[in-house]
């Protein structure tokens, strides 16, 4: 159970975080577009009063990975009464059947997962239908497969230009923000920058040179608690961090929360166990051209 003398805490490693965002940032090579990372402060599995806290802070872009949890989470009354301007991102893999019941959260601000032309489709149908009148186009991502594993959702990369061009000539009701990848799990960076992270910047730039668009127009999500440091020294726009800003997740109701799971490993879940001296010795890389 929470407790609020955890409140601190969660302050203290949220505030850790953000100052390691920005100092990575600073890293970053002049020329790179230069686009302040946003972190997305990962909730999954946490109380409302966590997000709460974190959300006092100051911070407001936060991310869940399952359909249901964000409903219950968004639509709470602690979260609806103390954060008026909370910004939820969805980094879950993405069901059509689950469309309409996400497009349904309060404050929803960006769905990073389509990895789908139908997906793409279906989410743009359903948005036209939910915000009514309204002209207010649903930011998405397109989720990229970079490692080729079969347990990962997620575009194959050689189908992002032609489902990008898709999104920006047919979906109206969407604004394409960007690529999103997972990536491989544990990836030695003392063998080099990661080759997902390559993978996704490479893709962007097929993206802007085949669609005419400014590299800076196309962020990039890729890194988490363990490597975002990495992820934004060579091009993230967008890190999703859980684990050390609200500490370790629980699951003693995976089923009951997940009633359509995905085959993949959660990405907090499958890293948490990587040491600190890993994660530190990311921040000492030499970043690479893509």
């Amino acid at each position: 159970m929470w407790k609020v003398a955890m409140s601190e805490e969660v302050g203290k490693a949220l505030q850790s975080v953000v100052e390691r965002v920005n100092q990575a940032a600073a890293r970053r090579p002049k020329t790179l577009p230069a686009v302040p990372p946003r972190l997305v402060a990962v909730s999954k599995t946490k109380p409302p009063e966590m997000v709460v806290e974190a959300y006092r802070q100051g911070h407001r872009n936060f991310g869940e990975n399952y359909v249901n949890e964000l409903v219950d989470k968004a639509s709470d009354p602690l979260i609806l009464d103390s954060c008026p301007e909370i910004k939820w991102h969805f980094i879950g893999h993405l069901q059509k059947g689950n469309v309409n019941k996400l497009l349904g959260v309060p404050n929803l601000f960006l769905v990073e997962t389509v990895d789908s032309v139908k997906l793409a489709d279906k989410v743009n149908s359903s948005w036209q239908r939910v915000r009514g009148a309204s002209s207010q186009r649903l930011k998405i991502m397109v989720q990229l497969n970079t490692s080729g594993e079969q347990s990962k959702h997620g575009l194959p990369p050689e189908e992002t230009v032609n489902t990008v061009k898709h999104i920006l000539s047919k979906c109206a009701c969407l604004h394409f923000l960007g690529l999103m990848t997972i990536g491989r799990y544990g990836y030695d960076l003392n063998l080099g920058p990661n080759p997902d992270f390559q993978m996704l910047l490479c893709r962007r730039q097929e993206v802007c040179d085949s669609l005419k668009m400014p590299l800076e127009e196309v962020e990039l999500s890729m890194g988490m608690s363990t490597d975002f440091a990495h992820a934004i020294e060579v091009g993230s726009t967008n890190v999703r961090v859980g684990s050390i800003i609200f500490g370790n997740r629980e699951y003693p109701n995976s089923a009951a929360n997940t009633p359509n799971p995905s085959p993949a490993p959660s990405p907090e879940k499958a890293t948490k166990n990587v040491s600190e001296e890993a994660a530190k010795k990311m921040q000492h890389l030499t970043v690479s051209k893509p």
